[in-house]
């Protein structure tokens, strides 16, 4: 079987299966499928370390983010005022709801649990960290992009095998409580 990415579930979302017993000549997208067929597994087998990779990677960004926050809350109050303009909030409570968030969301992304919401709503903070900072360079615009990308990639492809909420919905599953 030719696989896509591969659900918590082990069900692939695409497959290809020959009719051995067909006597009709192979056809050319058949030859190409099966010849990409065992490259493909084999690519399958690390999906899910490189969606646990994908998820500490940004998890760690925003998590010293936070950490840093947290050593010095004048200096951070001092920045939300002063630098981060950020829209519809007061600077203290936009320190507090983005400190949460920094502090929250990526523990969870790293442990895979509720990781789509987490993955979610790092995506959202990491939008208006950009839109509220107006000095933000071509680096760091470059930065806050990929780690964007990076976050769509886990709330649209889900946090792979390597994870609680997997974990737990095998529990569940195994278990019979409803789903």
């Amino acid at each position: 079987a030719l696989t896509g990415f591969m659900r918590c579930d082990d069900q692939p979302t695409m497959s290809i299966r020959e009719n051995p017993m067909t006597s009709h000549p192979v056809s050319l997208p058949s030859r190409a499928a099966t010849l990409f067929a065992g490259p493909a597994r084999f690519i399958d087998r690390f999906q899910d370390l490189f969606a646990l990779a994908i998820r500490l990677c940004v998890a760690r960004v925003f998590l010293l983010s936070g950490l840093t926050k947290i050593q010095d809350w004048n200096i951070t109050l001092a920045l939300f005022e002063n630098e981060y303009r950020v829209p519809l909030l007061s600077p203290a409570m936009a320190a507090t709801f983005g400190t949460a968030a920094e502090l929250v969301l990526p523990a969870l992304l790293a442990a895979g649990l509720g990781t789509r919401f987490a993955a979610l709503g790092l995506f959202a903070f990491n939008l208006v960290a950009v839109v509220s900072y107006p000095d933000l360079s071509d680096a760091g615009l470059k930065d806050h992009v990929l780690w964007g990308a990076l976050l769509l990639v886990t709330f649209f492809h889900g946090p792979g095998r390597w994870s609680l909420d997997c974990l737990l919905q095998r529990f569940t599953a195994s278990s019979g409580a409803p789903r």
